[in-house]
C-alpha cells in the first residue's frame, strides 16, 4: 500500500478514534479525527480523504445526517465511506445508502485497518477490481432462501455437487455471512422480505471485500413480480446472473457454469 493516503475517522468513542488513527498512521497515512458529524464537516472538504470511516450513533449529528451532507446532487457521497454499525441497523444500511464496506461492532482493530486498506487499494488500483482465484477444491456459495423447504432441496443439489453450503433466510442474514464468510458464489432469492436480492447484490458487489464474489439472483417462472421490479433488475444485467427456474437444478446448472 503506497502511503500519504489521508483517512477522516469520525467517532464519539475517542479511544478508538486513538488506537485506529495511530494504526494508520504507523503504515504512512495521513489521519484526522472527528468527534460528530458537525466537527467532520468543518475539516472533510478541505482535507478531501481518501476514506471517511463514519460511526452511525453520535452526538450532535449522527452518521446518516453527515452522510446525506456529502452526497453530490446524484445521490451518491463524494468519497468512500466505511460505516461503523451495529448489527441492527444492517438492513436500512443496505437499502438507503451507497457506501464501500461496513464493520459491525464490536470488531478487531486490525481487521478494521486492513478493511481500509483493501478499499483504498480497490479504489486506487488500474483494474478497480482485485484479483481473486479459485482453488480446485470445494467451492463456498451461500444460498438466500426464505423457505425452509426451497432451502433443502437447493442446498441438497449443491451440496450433492461438493460444494460447501452457507445458509442465511434474510438478505440482513445473507450481507453478514458473505462479508464474514466470503464465498466463491451467492445465490439469492429476488423476493426477499426484508431487503430484495437484487439490492442485497447491488450493495455487496460494490464492496471491496465481496466484488469478485459470483452472484445469481433467481426466481420461480411461476413467482408474480411488478413491472418495476422486473426493470430495476433489468437496468442491474452486467451485475449479476439472472434466472427464472421451472426446475430447480436449473440454479446448479447455472452456477456451475460461472466457473
Amino acid at each position: 500500500m503506497e502511503t500519504n493516503k489521508k483517512i477522516l475517522i469520525i467517532d464519539d468513542e475517542i479511544d478508538l478514534t486513538q488506537i485506529v488513527g495511530f494504526l494508520f498512521k504507523s503504515k504512512g497515512f495521513e489521519v484526522q479525527t472527528a468527534a460528530d458529524g458537525v466537527e467532520a464537516l468543518q475539516k472533510v472538504f478541505t482535507f478531501r480523504p481518501d476514506l471517511i470511516i463514519l460511526d452511525m450513533n453520535m452526538p450532535r449529528m449522527g452518521g446518516i445526517e453527515f452522510y446525506n451532507k456529502i452526497c453530490g446532487a446524484d445521490g451518491k457521497p463524494m468519497f468512500p465511506v466505511l460505516i461503523l454499525t451495529a448489527r441492527a441497523n444492517i438492513q436500512g444500511l443496505f437499502k438507503d445508502l451507497e457506501i464501500d464496506g461496513f464493520m459491525i461492532k464490536p470488531f478487531e482493530i486490525d481487521q478494521l485497518v486492513s478493511e481500509a486498506e483493501l478499499i483504498i487499494k480497490n479504489r486506487t488500483s488500474v483494474s478497480s477490481k482485485l484479483t481473486k482465484g479459485y482453488s480446485s477444491g470445494s467451492r463456498k456459495i451461500c444460498i438466500v432462501e426464505e423457505s425452509s423447504i426451497v432451502f433443502d432441496q437447493v442446498s441438497g443439489l449443491f451440496l450433492n455437487a461438493d460444494y460447501t453450503v452457507i445458509p442465511a433466510k434474510s438478505g440482513a442474514a445473507a450481507i453478514e455471512k458473505i462479508t464474514k464468510d466470503i464465498p466463491d458464489a451467492a445465490l439469492i432469492q429476488l423476493g426477499l422480505t426484508d431487503i430484495a436480492g437484487d439490492i442485497v447484490i447491488y450493495r455487496l458487489s460494490q464492496m471491496a471485500r465481496t466484488m469478485e464474489v459470483k452472484y445469481v439472483l433467481y426466481t420461480s417462472k411461476d413467482a408474480k413480480h411488478d413491472r418495476q421490479v422486473m426493470e430495476r433488475i433489468r437496468i442491474k444485467t452486467g451485475i449479476f446472473t439472472f434466472v427464472e427456474y421451472k426446475e430447480l437444478g436449473e440454479l446448479l446448472v447455472k452456477v456451475n457454469q460461472l466457473f
